[in-house]
Order: structure tokens, then sequence, then C-alpha cells
């Protein structure tokens, strides 16, 4: 009993890991992202060269070691969780919702200095350590043990359960999908093996890192990359918008730090 409490009082507890491919899932307070531990470990980061419209960036592959296990949001940020920090006087931005509605979906129009006001924000509110997640930890995180493409394997489909994107077009003899054009819910989607939802698709995702041509002398710890071109910022997983090879787990794109798109959003990590 006294370990619940003490368990309780830190987080709003909703499951408990009771076999090893279950994670820790838990809010920090009730506008709070829902959070899911990720374990330790490593992976290849980057594609071969023999990956189908693999990018010059995406290399060379090299091994990353995630030292420590951390937290990561289970969906994109939404509009709720963002407005409560804008009704709150902790976000200055209210982004606007081209009519797809706010909710539950994916918070968009969201630059990378805005996500640093949330983040403060939510660290202060909380008293836990929130950021971005950092691109290694991102890949991490979507391959989730996989070493295709995508996280659903060779190929990946509008129609399946897969994603939300740019369904008419094809990736490796995919079938073809519906092409939606706005964003959905977050949550729409089948999860990956880390439980995880809207990795691929549905908006992009700024990430902590400064922009690099390719990986060379990358950091093979986890760690954000805070050397390059620092006034653009990674973005990962592609979105609603984009045709399906810009949704593979090693794509990636970078745009100014102050720009604001109805097809890019964030998702937040929590130190542990």
């Amino acid at each position: 009993m006294n370990s619940f409490l003490t368990l309780i009082t830190s987080a709003i507890v909703l499951s408990n890991p009771l076999l090893s491919d279950t994670k820790t899932e838990f809010k920090d307070c009730p506008e709070c992202p829902v959070m899911l531990e990720i374990p330790a470990g490593d992976f290849l980061m980057g594609s071969p060269e023999t990956e189908e419209r693999r990018f010059d960036n995406e290399g060379p592959r090299h091994k990353v070691t995630i030292v420590n296990s951390f937290a990561v949001g289970k969906y994109e940020v939404t509009f709720d969780e963002w407005d409560a920090c804008y009704e709150s006087g902790g976000c200055r931005h209210l982004p606007e919702d081209k009519s797809w509605g706010r909710g539950r979906h994916p918070a968009i129009n969201i630059t990378w200095n805005d996500t640093q006001e949330y983040i403060a924000w939510l660290s202060k509110k909380t008293g836990q350590s929130y950021r971005l997640l950092s691109e290694a930890e991102w890949e991490y995180v979507v391959r989730a043990g996989t070493s295709t493409p995508f996280y659903v394997g060779e190929q990946i489909t509008s129609s399946d359960a897969n994603a939300n994107f740019r369904g008419y077009s094809r990736y490796n003899g995919s079938p073809r999908g519906p092409y939606l054009k706005h964003t959905l819910p977050v949550g729409n989607f089948d999860a990956n093996k880390f439980k995880l939802y809207d990795l691929h698709g549905n908006v992009a995702e700024w990430v902590q890192d400064c922009y690099n041509e390719n990986y060379e002398n990358a950091p093979t710890d986890g760690t954000a990359w805070m050397i390059g071109d620092c006034s653009h910022r990674v973005v990962r997983g592609g979105s609603w918008l984009f045709v399906p090879e810009f949704h593979r787990s090693s794509y990636r794109d970078r745009f100014w730090r102050g720009s604001r798109y109805d097809y890019v959003g964030f998702r937040i990590a929590r130190s542990l």
C-alpha cells in the first residue's frame, strides 16, 4: 500500500507492467499527455543503401545505444493539451486548427520555439523534466525493434489501419488507399510494438536536434545533436500531406525553427 501511495502522488497511474511487453502508462496531471515508459536498448539508426527511395541524409547507418529508460507521449500533443497551456498563460500562441477540429486532434501550426514554451510550462506544473525527443530516441521508438522501412513492415497503406497520409501514392508495390487531406484525432490507427500511436503519418513531429546533412560524427548515445544548423530543427514521421516514402522510419527532414505548418506538430518525452 505504501508503494502504491507513493506512485499515485507523483502520477495518475493507468496501468502497471505485468508482462514483459506491457509498458508503464501514466499522466502527471489531469491535463497532461499520457506517457509510456520506454526501455533502454540499442538499434541501427538510418537506412541501408538498398532501401527503396532512401535519401543520402539517412546515412551512414550506425549503432546507437539508449542507456537509460525514458518516457514518451503515447500520442502527439493534442489541441486539448495545448489549449490548457494557453489558457493558463504558459503558451502565448493559440494555433489555428483549419476547422478540422480541436480536442483530440494533434496540435498543428506550432513552431519549434512554441514547443519549448509548452515544455517549460509542463515541467514547471508537474516538477518533472519534460522535453522533446532527440532524433535518435524518435527513430528508436518508431522502430520498436524493427528494421523494415516502416514499423508495419515493407509496405504501408492508408486503408489497413496503418497511417493517415497521401494514400493514393504507392511504395514498394503497396496498394493505394484514401487521401483525407486533413488530420484525424490521435490514436485512430494501430499502435507500434511500444504501444505508441501515429508515429507514421497524421502530423510530422519536431524533435530537439539541430539539422546536419548526414550522420558523420553523430552522437551514438541517444542524446540530441546540438551542433550544426540550429536555426533549422529536425522533423520526423511524415504527415497527412506526405507520400509514403516520407513516412519511412529513417526519413528525416528539417524546417526553420520559427515556421508553422498545418502538417507539423510534436510529441514529448520525459526523463525518468
